[in-house]
């Protein structure tokens, strides 16, 4: 999804078209409920990893200098259905519905994993030929580029400290202009290029510090309507559609969404695109505009 599919047209953003052709009960939630954070929906499922393990198995064996994780699975198959499912790319701001020129994916890196190791925002924008390689190969390099300091060094990072030491008083009339900007989409690029909070997913990887997926809220600042979790890989006895029961690998995934900027059937849709994508996980070597050709109305 790029930028220049679209000609910009008065009313439109920086960072999205306004949709236009939105339905009357959406149109009026937006005004209704201008708070994001009162329209949270969220959803939990379990995962079978069971083939897409062995997947990656092979897969780090060809390339032992980095390690190719479930986590990375997930972001490249959230965003092979962003790709697929233009409607979990929109957001509303400013009361208005807006639809993402690209699709962006963020999530919290830990410096050190101690108490006091600081955390770092990470943040990507897939490209069209991405596959799970290059995309799990961009995340390790950022990863290891941010551990190589324990403090911020640029970037989206610096800027938050640059606030921070603001005083008080003065953060405060300042922090309510930063709003009133964000509200009519006129932040300038320095407070939102690498913020999580202006990315169409921002996920967070709880299965590495060996937590469960959890609900975690969105914020009613930026344009960030979708917050996915993933939890500690276990065993789990499910029935297969032949009747038989197996031991499985799975995996607790929660997802968090903005209820106004699609309906139930469409989120349910676009989950059920991603559990298949687990389930088919040579689907990841595709590059991202390849369709994945799932058929809807067929049963996992």
């Amino acid at each position: 999804m790029a930028e220049q599919k679209y000609k910009r047209r008065w009313g439109d953003r920086r960072d999205g078209r306004w949709v236009r052709d939105v339905p009357g009960l959406q149109t009026i939630m937006g005004h209704i409920l201008p708070n994001r954070t009162d329209c949270e929906c969220f959803m939990k499922d379990s995962f079978d990893v069971t083939e897409l393990l062995p997947y990656l198995e092979k897969k780090n064996a060809e390339h032992p200098d980095y390690k190719t994780t479930v986590f990375h699975a997930l972001v490249m198959s959230v965003a092979r259905m962003v790709r697929e499912r233009p409607k979990m790319n929109r957001f509303i701001q400013g009361r208005r519905m807006y639809e993402r020129y690209d699709i962006s994916l963020s999530f919290v890196c830990k410096r050190r994993f101690q108490d006091d190791g600081e955390e770092a925002l990470m943040f990507l924008v897939p490209k069209e030929d991405e596959t799970l390689d290059s995309l799990s190969l961009r995340i390790v390099g950022d990863v290891r580029e941010t551990r190589k300091s324990e403090s911020s060094t640029g970037g989206i990072d610096a800027v938050i400290d640059g606030f921070a030491k603001i005083p008080r008083l003065l953060l405060m009339p300042i922090l309510r202009i930063v709003r009133w900007l964000d509200f009519w989409g006129l932040n300038p690029k320095a407070l939102t290029d690498g913020d999580p909070n202006y990315s169409t997913v921002f996920l967070s990887n709880l299965g590495s510090i060996q937590a469960p997926a959890v609900y975690h809220h969105l914020n009613n600042y930026g344009t960030n309507s979708l917050f996915v979790t993933i939890g500690t890989i276990h065993k789990e006895e499910r029935i297969m559609p032949d009747g038989s029961k197996q031991i499985r690998d799975v995996v607790d995934i929660g997802a968090i969404l903005d209820e106004r900027i699609a309906d139930g059937f469409y989120f349910a849709r676009s989950l059920k695109l991603v559990k298949y994508i687990f389930a088919h996980p040579e689907l990841l070597d595709r590059p991202l505009s390849e369709p994945s050709n799932f058929d809807f109305n067929s049963k996992l």
